[in-house]
């Protein structure tokens, strides 16, 4: 995971330079703290809706943070995909050969916010599934 490292870093060097930048802090730019405040912001983005509300407090600082993001919205169609293809895979309690592959596929079609989703080629997460018959009797747990 070299690469995450090599990420963080430059993430975090490019951070202290915008603290710094004059442009940014200039009170030219910035708004004077004052009252408190409010702001909501929707937009489309690639894996989904994500919304942003924000609460801010008379010094400009955040006090109630909710984000939602495109996963929230996608859990259902994710829940769904994962159960058709489960119910694909499993004919009269007997799992087929890469059901993993298959469930994993079926949730990545979603592009889900996980860590792993582009640090981890298909066959390598670390999955999990567990087979229950139409009692909710565990039967069978299948893992990687």
């Amino acid at each position: 995971h070299w690469a995450r490292l090599i990420e963080l870093l430059y993430a975090a060097e490019r951070a202290l330079e915008l603290v710094t930048d004059p442009e940014i802090t200039s009170t030219n730019i910035r708004n004077k703290p004052g009252k408190p405040g409010e702001g909501v912001g929707i937009v489309e983005a690639a894996r989904g809706t994500l919304i942003h509300h924000y609460q801010l407090d008379e010094n400009a600082l955040a006090k109630k943070v909710n984000l939602i993001v495109a996963t929230t919205h996608n859990v259902p169609g994710i829940c769904m995909s994962i159960r058709d293809a489960a119910k694909g895979l499993i004919k009269k309690g007997k799992v087929t050969d890469g059901i993993l592959n298959m469930i994993e596929m079926a949730f990545r079609a979603y592009d889900p916010c996980f860590a792993c989703a582009t640090h981890f080629a298909v066959g390598h997460m670390p999955l999990e599934v567990e087979i229950y018959d139409s009692e909710r009797r565990l039967i069978q747990k299948v893992k990687r």
